[in-house]
């Protein structure tokens, strides 16, 4: 299978030497992870936790963890190590698989999608896509309607600030929403 996002990230390498003088190739920005996470909050059973927890490491195609809670918040009635969310850090592989199949598969399948904002890319040149509803991807879809969530996948690249950031992220095939 050819993995359209692993060839255009390598292909990057051109438009930055010549665009932005960048010879040396360390110097190029590239993906190094993508970080899928949901935040379930710890008033939810533990019925649906395994849901989220199930449907996650469908989703990416690796197992999700639970995280705990890092410290005690009373107004949330948290306690430190209740669990409180779900994630998963994909690397590799794995990872351009899964952002194949984002891209190209399940972002189209998201109801009124005009692009993703610019916006979305903190200056430390992240790209972060809020996904409003699980169903968007195959893996789930035939799964209860009622069951859905959202859930934060964070695109880690090690470009140096939001300009060269957006740039690399719409020459590997994010569709942004027009300015």
């Amino acid at each position: 299978m050819i993995n359209m996002v692993r060839t255009k990230e390598k292909e990057a390498g051109a438009l930055f030497a010549k665009d932005f003088g960048m010879k040396n190739v360390m110097a190029h920005p590239r993906l190094t992870k993508v970080v899928i996470s949901v935040g379930t909050g710890s008033k939810m059973d533990k019925k649906k936790k395994e849901l989220v927890l199930e449907r996650i490491t469908l989703i990416a195609g690796q197992k999700a963890i639970t995280r705990p809670a890092k410290k005690s918040i009373a107004t949330y009635k948290t306690r430190e190590g209740d669990p409180i969310g779900v994630m998963v850090t994909l690397r590799g592989a794995q990872m351009y698989a899964f952002l194949d199949r984002l891209i190209h598969i399940s972002l189209p399948r998201m109801r009124d999608f005009k692009g993703i904002s610019p916006k979305s890319i903190d200056r430390k040149g992240n790209l972060t896509i809020g996904i409003t509803e699980s169903t968007i991807f195959p893996e789930t879809a035939e799964d209860d309607l009622r069951d859905s969530f959202g859930f934060a996948v964070t695109l880690v690249s090690t470009a140096k600030d939001a300009k060269i950031a957006h740039i690399f992220f719409k020459h590997i095939g994010i569709p942004f929403r027009a300015v």
